[in-house]
């Protein structure tokens, strides 16, 4: 009992509430809806648990559905792990070379981000997932990569159980004619008839998770092509845009330098293993990490302040002419300007006609920028 009550903590419990979100709201919707069916269609219709198929099946539908679970709790409850508040490196004279965060009170250490949301500095941070509602970073890197993995193969199995149980429910009662496609849905010629009948609702109910499982498998696979093709080269989302930018930067001012991202250890292997453990602990304490020859600790961090810097000099001043609530989704403002609002979870600040902005990068009809206050800038993103 002392053991249990050690692990169930008042903060444990707190983070309960990331659970109250649309995010995991939907994500753990889908895989109810189609663990649920799947194992429905199997058990009654398709694969019966008295034939020792139908057993195994069922059993690795279970399995699926556990370790998927247990990676999506593993990315969302331990999360990605953050600076310590006040932190500073060892060495005084190192913070010349990083930035200060005013709300953590502390330097960001090389390879971590403040994120908005968490209002934390997050180590190696990647982003900020709204399906888990929590960000992808140092600790829980490798559990967010195994569940992207893992639920489009367990929806490719589910999604096998429902064409097959459609398949062979409706096989017998298709009327192929040259003009039409008769479905009699009243009655079923299979012998031994099913316990309960395979009806109207069962086929909506099946055909509703085949289009969720197919959906899944597509986007959260991309997702995982997009999240292992950046950790086979030690990096992370926030890291592949910094290079994108340095290069840019090089190019634009046609300097005669070549930028070399310092975690690349030159071998896939060895940056897989940066992630991945047998132990499920990421390598690293997450604030110092090793460098490949030719770079030191705060290589990137030092092309982070020249591309802020290049960011100022570049940005376009423009100035606001119409006042804007910082709403999300702007209705007062016409159905275009509703149905182009980027999908993203970043503030908007509310703006006043007569302000000034400095745009730093833009989409087709939005800007991102920074919003000139009393001579300080504040990150934004506006119409």
């Amino acid at each position: 009992m002392g053991t249990f009550c050690s692990v169930i903590k008042f903060e444990n419990l707190q983070e309960l509430k990331r659970l109250c979100h649309w995010g995991p709201i939907i994500a753990l919707g889908v895989i109810a809806i189609c663990s649920t069916m799947a194992m429905i269609d199997s058990v009654l219709w398709y694969w019966p648990l008295h034939t020792t198929g139908g057993s195994v099946n069922f059993i690795m539908l279970i399995n699926w559905t556990v370790m998927i679970l247990y990676n999506y709790f593993n990315a969302m409850f331990v999360g990605p792990g953050f600076v310590p508040l006040g932190w500073k490196p060892e060495n005084s004279q190192d913070s010349m070379y990083l930035q200060y965060c005013q709300v953590c009170q502390a330097y960001k250490a090389p390879r971590s981000h403040h994120c908005r949301k968490c209002n934390r500095c997050v180590l190696k941070m990647d982003h900020h997932c709204p399906w888990i509602n929590n960000c992808c970073g140092y600790q829980n890197h490798a559990s967010f990569t195994l569940f992207l993995l893992l639920a489009p193969l367990g929806c490719i199995h589910a999604a096998f159980i429902f064409v097959m149980t459609m398949y062979t429910q409706l096989y017998n009662r298709l009327s192929f004619g040259w003009n039409t496609v008769k479905i009699d849905m009243s009655a079923a010629r299979r012998d031994p008839l099913p316990i309960i009948p395979f009806g109207l609702a069962a086929f909506a109910a099946t055909l509703f998770a085949l289009g969720l499982a197919l959906g899944t498998t597509i986007a959260v696979g991309m997702l995982f092509f997009i999240q292992i093709k950046i950790i086979l080269r030690n990096q992370t989302s926030i890291e592949s845009w910094i290079e994108e930018k340095a290069k840019d930067r090089i190019q634009y001012y046609q300097l005669d330098e070549v930028f070399v991202f310092p975690y690349d250890t030159g071998s896939r292997w060895k940056n897989f293993k940066q992630v991945f453990t047998w132990s499920g602990v990421p390598e690293g304490d997450g604030l110092e990490w090793p460098v490949r020859e030719g770079c030191h600790q705060y290589s990137l961090t030092i092309e982070q302040l020249k591309q802020k810097a290049d960011k100022r000099v570049r940005s376009v001043r423009y100035k606001v002419i119409e006042d804007y609530s910082g709403a999300c989704c702007p209705l007062n403002k016409g159905i275009k300007t509703f149905f182009t609002s980027p999908c993203t979870e970043e503030p908007r600040i509310r703006l006043r006609k007569g302000e000034f902005i400095l745009a730093t990068r833009g989409l087709r009809y939005w800007l991102y920028g920074d919003k000139i206050l009393d001579d300080s800038f504040i990150e934004v993103i506006l119409v």
